[in-house]
C-alpha cells in the first residue's frame, strides 16, 4: 500500500451515471489486476474504494458510477484537481491459473477491472473472451475498448435492448473456457458460481471502513475461516467461497 497525491488528467462521462477518471501519479504500488484504490474526498470521513481499470506509464484509470454524495462530488471535479489516494490495495487476480482460453465476466461497475486483466492475459498469449452484463443499452460502456484489445466480446442486457437478452449466465452456459474471472453484484456472482463448469476467481464488493485490513469491518466467512475483503480479498477463489443464506 502507498499513499500519494494524484492529479486528475481526465474526468469524462461514459454514460449518464458512469464516469472515467484518469489520474497521474506514482502507480508503482499497483501490481495486479483486480486491486483497488481508496480516494479521500474533502469533508467526508471514509475514503471511496474504486477498482483499478487500467494502469500504465504513471497513469491510473478508474471507472466509477455516481451512486451517492461522494461520487457526485467526484463527477464534478475538474482536470487539474489533486486527490489523496491510497494505491495497491487488495490481492488482485492470479493469472497463473488462466489456462489458454480464459473467460472474463463483468457486470455493471464490475466491468472496469476486467479491462486491465484482459490486457495482461492477452500479453501472455491467451485467447480471451469477455461477457459484459448490463440492465439496458443506455448503461453499456467499454464494449469497443475490449474489442480493440482483441477480445471476443458478448454483451447481455436484462431488457433485451442490446446484445443477448437476459443475464451473463445465458451466454456463459454455451461457451467453452479453461478458467474464469468475474466481478459484479453478488446475485450475479452467485449465479456464475452455480453455472460455471471450471474453477475461477470472484471479486467481491463490500462496504469498507479503512480499506487496508485494520478495522475488520468487511470480514466474510470462507471455508478456511474469516477473511477481510479489503486485504485477503477482494478476489476469492471459487473453492473457498461460502455463500450466505
Amino acid at each position: 500500500m502507498k499513499q500519494g497525491f494524484f492529479k486528475i488528467l481526465e474526468n469524462t462521462p461514459l454514460t449518464e451515471t458512469v464516469y472515467r477518471m484518469v489520474l497521474g501519479g506514482d502507480t508503482s504500488a499497483i501490481t495486479a489486476s483486480g486491486q483497488f484504490v481508496n480516494i479521500k474526498l474533502e469533508g467526508m470521513f471514509l475514503r471511496r474504494p474504486i477498482s483499478v481499470c487500467d494502469c500504465e506509464d504513471g497513469k491510473l484509470t478508474i471507472v466509477y458510477k455516481v451512486v451517492g454524495k461522494g461520487t457526485e462530488e467526484m463527477a464534478k471535479m475538474p482536470v487539474g484537481t489533486m486527490l489523496d489516494v491510497l494505491t495497491g490495495l487488495g490481492n488482485g487476480y492470479d493469472l497463473s491459473l488462466a489456462g489458454e482460453v480464459p473467460l472474463l465476466i463483468g457486470g455493471g461497475v464490475g466491468v472496469p477491472p476486467m479491462y486491465m486483466l484482459a490486457k495482461k492475459l492477452l500479453a501472455m498469449g491467451k485467447k480471451v473472451t469477455v461477457i459484459l452484463g448490463f440492465n439496458k443499452k443506455d448503461e453499456i460502456f467499454y464494449e469497443e475498448q475490449f474489442k480493440a484489445l482483441g477480445c471476443t466480446v458478448y454483451v447481455t442486457t436484462v431488457d433485451g435492448s442490446y446484445g443477448t437478452k437476459g443475464f451473463v449466465t445465458d451466454v456463459m452456459k454455451d461457451l467453452t473456457y479453461s478458467y474464469f474471472y468475474t466481478c459484479g453484484p453478488e446475485p450475479m456472482l452467485k449465479a456464475i458460481f452455480n453455472t460455471s463448469v471450471t474453477e475461477g476467481q470472484f471479486s467481491f464488493e463490500e462496504r469498507m471502513g479503512c480499506g487496508f485490513g485494520a478495522c475488520m469491518g468487511c470480514s466474510c466467512k470462507t471455508v478456511t475461516g474469516y477473511k477481510r475483503i479489503c486485504k485477503e480479498g477482494p478476489v476469492l477463489k471459487k473453492e473457498e467461497i461460502l455463500w450466505q443464506k
